[in-house]
C-alpha cells in the first residue's frame, strides 16, 4: 500500500528558523494583545497583499462574524451562496441576520450575480459572495449591484489569498473582505485569519469588536467577542511570508501539471481559472461527468483504496443540511456542481510521481 496522499498538507518552515521568533516572545512576554510580532505581521501583510488596513484574527469564522457586526447590519437578509464552506452561513445567523442562498454559475463556482439581482428584497441589507477556490467572483457587477440597491458587500476571500484582478488585491474589492489563516490555506499561522478595510475608523472599530468591545480600561462600547491572533501564530505567519512567492509557484506547476494529464481523459474538467495577474491555485477541483464510467463518489473511493483522500468540496451544499432546511431554495446549478465535484490533492511538497499515481487511478477504468 502507497503512503496517504492527504487532499492538502501544511505548509511549515523547518523547526530551527521558528525557534528565534519563539525566543523573542518568550524575552518580551507579550503573548497576546497585539503584541510586537502581531503589529509586524499586519505592517507586512499590508505591504505583501497591497491593501491599506487589515485586522488579524484568531480564525476566518470570528473575522466573518465580526466583519457583520462591523457594518452595524441587526435584522435582515443577506444573500449568499449555499455552494460554501459552513463559516459563511453561520457568521450570517451568529449575527442574527437571514441567509437567502441563491444559485452559482457552473463555469466559476461563484454566485451569480443575476441571480443576486433577483434575490433583493425591502429586508435584503447585504450581499456575502465568496471567492470559490480563489477564483475571482464578477466583482465589478456584485458592486454596481450593491450600489444601485445601497446594500453592504462582504467578500468571504478565505481561499483569495494573494490573489490579484484588474490591476490590485482581490481583498481590495467590497465593503470588507475576510481571509483565512488555517492550515490547510495557501498562507498558515497555524489558525488564523483577517479582515481587511478600506479606513482607519473601520480598523479601529474591528480591532475593538475583536477585544471585547474594549474602549479604555472603564468603557467597553459593544457586546462582541475575543477575536485576537496570539504573539505564536503571528510569528508563525512572519516566517511563513518569507517563503510565500515559492509556495505560491510550486502550486501554479502542479495545477499545470494535473492539467496537461488530465486533457484527454473524456468526463473528466478542470474548473478553469481565470487569467488573474496572481493567482495562488488554492485547490484543484475536477468535475465528473458522463462519459467517465465512474460516479463521483465512486472515483472517491477508488481513490481511497489506493491511500489517496481527494475531498467531496463543496458537498452538501448549505440547504441540503438539516440546519439550514428551513432556508430551503431552488440552486440547480449549485446542486449539481455538488454532486460531482472532487478536490485532489494539492499542496507544495506533493511529487510528480504522486501526480502521476493520482492521474493513473483516475485513468484505469478508462484504458
Amino acid at each position: 500500500m502507497n503512503s496517504p496522499i492527504y487532499v492538502t498538507q501544511p505548509v511549515l518552515p523547518e523547526l530551527d528558523e521558528f525557534i528565534p521568533y519563539l525566543e523573542q516572545i518568550w524575552k518580551n512576554k507579550i503573548l497576546t494583545n497585539c503584541g510586537p510580532l502581531h503589529q509586524q505581521l499586519e505592517q507586512e501583510l499590508c505591504a505583501y497583499l497591497g491593501v491599506d488596513y487589515i485586522s488579524l484574527f484568531n480564525n476566518g469564522t470570528i473575522a466573518l462574524v465580526t466583519a457583520l457586526q462591523a457594518l452595524d447590519l441587526t435584522v435582515g437578509e443577506v444573500i449568499t451562496t449555499p455552494y460554501t464552506f459552513v463559516a459563511t452561513a453561520h457568521s450570517i445567523v451568529w449575527n442574527k441576520l437571514t441567509p437567502v442562498f441563491v444559485d452559482i454559475d457552473p463555469k466559476t463556482s461563484n454566485i451569480d450575480p443575476a441571480e443576486v439581482e433577483k434575490a433583493i428584497t425591502d429586508r435584503t441589507v447585504a450581499i456575502m459572495p465568496v471567492h470559490c477556490y480563489g477564483i475571482a467572483c464578477d466583482v465589478e457587477q456584485l458592486q454596481n449591484i450593491a450600489d444601485q440597491n445601497n446594500l453592504k458587500l462582504i467578500y468571504d476571500a478565505a481561499h483569495a489569498f494573494g490573489v490579484k484582478h484588474q490591476g490590485q488585491s482581490l481583498l481590495n474589492y467590497g465593503d470588507l473582505s475576510v481571509i483565512s489563516f488555517h492550515a490547510t490555506k495557501v498562507f498558515n499561522t497555524f489558525e488564523g485569519g483577517a479582515v481587511v478595510c478600506h479606513s482607519a475608523e473601520m480598523k479601529q472599530r474591528i480591532d475593538r469588536l475583536k477585544n471585547f468591545g474594549i474602549v479604555s480600561e472603564t468603557a467597553i462600547d459593544d457586546i462582541s467577542l475575543n477575536g485576537k491572533l496570539s504573539e505564536v501564530h503571528a510569528a508563525l505567519g512572519l516566517l511563513q511570508l518569507k517563503s510565500i512567492d515559492e509556495t505560491l509557484l510550486a502550486r501554479k506547476h502542479i495545477d499545470h501539471y494535473y492539467r496537461e494529464l488530465l486533457r484527454d481523459v473524456d468526463g473528466i474538467a478542470c474548473i478553469q481559472r481565470p487569467a488573474a495577474e496572481t493567482d495562488n491555485y488554492a485547490y484543484f477541483p475536477i468535475v465528473i461527468s458522463k462519459p467517465y464510467p465512474l460516479s463521483r463518489d465512486e472515483l472517491f473511493n477508488a481513490l481511497k483504496k489506493q491511500n489517496i483522500f481527494a475531498r467531496k468540496y463543496f458537498y452538501p451544499i448549505m440547504t441540503d443540511l438539516e440546519i439550514y432546511k428551513s432556508y430551503q431554495c431552488d440552486t440547480p446549478n449549485a446542486k449539481n456542481l455538488s454532486e460531482r465535484v472532487l478536490c485532489l490533492p494539492m499542496y507544495p511538497e506533493l511529487t510528480i510521481e504522486q501526480i502521476k499515481l493520482i492521474v493513473n487511478v483516475i485513468y484505469s477504468v478508462v484504458r
